[in-house]
């Protein structure tokens, strides 16, 4: 396992199918869904990497492997040098408290039927990370952490606003003093006014834990603004990934072209005058999926080859990116 522990999070080839059943009471298989399929990267501590792509694209489902809360079909993944598929219930609940998740809606994340120092208390006690004696005190400093006030310790799910319950939701998740964080649109459910207060609680937490996160958002402009580093996935694969800025400055792969050229502009004179790439069509059915390249029926660079060769990630400079025309288009 040594070879593993320079990084707080390693995949590697992860693959996650869903079958497809046909019949009512005696189910055949007749296909799968390829939602992840092939996903190899890794993470350093105190590293955020944004996961972008189009809905559907398997992002949200990658999030939930790590944390094996979606079955994994193939592939290994190392959290902090250690194997976390294959371990017992009881290796698995020892580290557990160190890999979190924030999810996308709070509301439905959090039991409305607890206070928020129940909340907050559960993982505290279950992991004996507090005793009965200290728990509240644990409570109040992780309130103070997220910037919610002590005195709505009693209060409900339903009595907060949506900024308010997804700082519930980011101090539960940072209660068992993680080393990684799977945060799956943990902005888009919000106002614009409060994304950027959330983002911000997001960095502070993570310079002054050392925590590393995976930032997964269809938001370019929010994944820009928070992350060291960008993988761009497309039906199941990565198409390109590298340092934040070189992807956005500089990306090589159609898709991530397409995706950046998207971006709105602040400056009504260079909206009106910038080059947008619209892309053919809607992506293809996760079901049946295209041969070679899966981004070629859509792709403006096309050529016969890219529908009979499948690309894999090669290194350019610091990015790596999966075209077999990467040289020629750029």
């Amino acid at each position: 396992m040594s070879e593993h522990t320079k990084n707080i999070l390693e995949l590697k080839n992860v693959k996650t199918y869903f079958p497809i059943t046909k019949g009512t009471f005696f189910q055949k298989i007749t296909g799968h869904v390829k939602a992840v399929d092939g996903v190899s990267l890794s993470l350093n501590k105190g590293e955020v990497l944004g996961l972008v792509g189009e809905s559907g694209c398997g992002k949200s489902t990658l999030g939930k492997t790590i944390l094996k809360l979606v079955h994994m079909t193939e592939g290994e993944i190392y959290l902090n040098g250690q194997r976390v598929h294959g371990l017992s219930e009881k290796d698995l609940f020892r580290v557990r408290p160190k890999f979190q998740m924030i999810f996308q809606d709070p509301y439905a994340s959090l039991n409305p039927r607890m206070t928020v120092f129940d909340t907050l208390a559960e993982p505290l006690l279950i992991h004996r990370i507090a005793t009965p004696k200290n728990v509240t005190q644990k409570v109040s400093e992780l309130m103070n952490r997220v910037g919610l006030s002590t005195r709505f310790v009693k209060k409900y799910p339903h009595e907060f606003s949506g900024g308010q319950r997804q700082r519930i939701a980011i101090a539960r998740a940072i209660a068992t003093e993680p080393e990684l964080l799977i945060a799956d649109e943990p902005v888009s459910a919000l106002d614009v006014s409060i994304q950027s207060q959330i983002l911000n609680l997001l960095s502070k937490l993570i310079k002054e834990m050392n925590i590393a996160m995976v930032f997964i958002s269809h938001d370019l402009s929010v994944v820009r603004y928070i992350s060291n580093r960008v993988a761009v996935m497309y039906l199941g694969k990565i198409a390109e990934i590298g340092e934040a800025d070189q992807i956005f400055n500089h990306p090589l792969h159609p898709y991530t072209k397409a995706l950046i050229s998207a971006i709105p502009i602040p400056d009504p004179q260079k909206e009106r005058d910038r080059h947008r790439i619209l892309l053919e069509g809607d992506p293809p059915s996760p079901i049946n999926l295209p041969s070679g390249c899966r981004f070629h029926p859509r792709c403006p660079y096309r050529i016969e080859a890219c529908s009979q060769t499948v690309p894999q990630l090669e290194t350019f400079g610091s990015q790596q990116a999966s075209c077999i025309r990467i040289k020629e288009i750029n």
